[in-house]
């Protein structure tokens, strides 16, 4: 009879029984292993799960070991290799706050970054502006951070206005550059200048060419799109004075968009529309727009929109915007919001502060909730006070037991199925739902 094999002997030795060299990371799967490894910290709920507890501090030191060895390696002659630490940099930046390791190290981030923007091809472009954003996010608004916008903000913004660097690139550092000013800027110069360098960008949507058939033909429409959000959100931080002259400026012409044949461009546009009336009403709570009628028709246009040639998903997405944007612009309203993460509650009740929220949410993702918890910084922009200090044992008493969820859950289909087919059959009396 032949003897079991031993397990993992085929994986832990090479030929002549040596140990192999293993590798502390993979171009492949270094973003799938930190993500993994700090997936853990995205909810503070998840360490008072079922099971045996975890050694907070070694985990912690663990991590921190794991970031320096990707630190190292966003200086490798690889461009994959670079690429892929930037990415697992970015999961673990996003998904749990490290203020003081980045703190030490900050300046050592700050030139990988400005190398990787650089020197570096498109996707490693993309991946250092995204990374640039979530230093910025720990770090919040400071002088650390001012230091890092000094040194990236002139890199960022010569990428924006290259004609030759690819539109992906263009448009992440688009995004960048208006988030990291939205964060560090207190320089009201500086301000100006940023969105003038925006502007430089998506105002030749304005003017671009067209076809034909009068449907607008450009391969820079993402950046437009990046170009215009990000000057929006930076907009909502300018003094009024200067507010008033950007309406002024814009609010005529931003209709045009509207009639983009990208869907992307038009609900920027209609956003973008609905937070400039709610600015100019704050300014003045007689404006008055001359072409409202003319503008009316085309959101309500939008709003029900059913062409044949659009998708479905397309279509109903546009139309679910645009409803909102009508009644922003005609009724003065806005549909109210809200925000769960953890034991708290936000309420989203104005176009700026949905702005700013959809922004932040692109950038950190999944971690968003962690970072409401727990970062200052959005704490701050977003008016919620202090983070709230809970121990592990109140978290473990707000949590629902695994068992009693899944009797919740069964009851609750239970119940569901049942409504439905009576509703579904036949025979039901007609006269007992009314």
């Amino acid at each position: 009879m032949p003897k079991p094999k031993k397990r993992g002997s085929n994986h832990q030795r090479g030929a002549g029984g040596q140990p192999r060299n293993v590798q502390p990371f993979s171009d492949e799967d270094a973003s799938i292993e930190t993500m993994s490894h700090c997936s853990g910290f995205s909810d503070p709920a998840s360490f008072t799960e079922d099971g045996p507890e975890v050694d907070e501090e070694a985990t912690q030191e663990d991590l921190e070991y794991k970031l320096k060895g990707f630190i190292d390696l966003t200086l490798d002659k690889s461009a994959k290799t670079r690429q892929a630490a930037l990415e697992s940099l970015k999961s673990a930046f996003s998904s749990k706050i490290l203020y003081e390791f980045i703190m030490e190290r900050r300046m050592t981030l700050t030139d990988s970054i400005e190398r990787c923007i650089k020197k570096g091809k498109s996707d490693e472009q993309c991946a250092a502006a995204g990374l640039a954003c979530l230093l910025c996010v720990q770090m919040g608004s400071g002088i650390e951070s001012e230091e890092i916008f000094k040194t990236l903000g002139p890199v960022l913004k010569k990428i924006v206005c290259d004609g030759t660097a690819s539109i992906q690139a263009r448009q992440a550092c688009a995004t960048c550059l208006g988030i990291c000013c939205f964060i560090v800027t207190d320089d009201i110069t500086e301000l100006y200048s940023t969105m003038e360098c925006l502007e430089n960008i998506f105002t030749k949507a304005y003017q671009r060419d067209r076809d034909t058939n009068g449907v607008s033909s450009t391969h820079n429409t993402v950046l437009h799109v990046s170009a215009l959000l990000a000057w929006t959100l930076l907009l909502t931080i300018c003094p009024m004075n200067e507010v008033k002259k950007k309406i002024e400026m814009h609010l005529n012409k931003l209709p045009s968009l509207l009639s983009c044949d990208d869907l992307n461009m038009r609900i920027a546009a209609g956003e973008t529309l609905a937070l400039l009336f709610e600015l100019a009403r704050e300014t003045d709570a007689d404006f008055f727009y001359e072409d409202m009628d003319l503008l009316t028709e085309k959101l309500r246009a939008l709003a029900t929109d059913g062409n044949k040639h659009r998708a479905k998903v397309d279509k109903r997405k546009q139309r679910s915007v645009f409803r909102d944007v009508l009644r922003a612009v005609e009724e003065r309203d806005f549909p109210t919001e809200m925000v769960k993460f953890g034991p708290e509650r936000m309420y989203i009740d104005c176009w700026v502060k949905k702005q700013t929220y959809e922004t932040f949410k692109e950038i950190l993702g999944s971690g968003m909730q962690y970072h409401l918890q727990s970062n200052d910084f959005l704490r701050n922009v977003f008016e919620l006070g202090p983070p709230v200090m809970l121990d592990a044992a109140t978290l473990k008493t707000m949590k629902i037991p695994r068992f009693e969820r899944h009797l919740y859950n069964s009851a609750a289909f239970k119940a569901r199925t049942k409504a439905r087919s009576k509703c579904r059959d036949k025979r039901a009396d007609v006269g007992e739902f009314f």
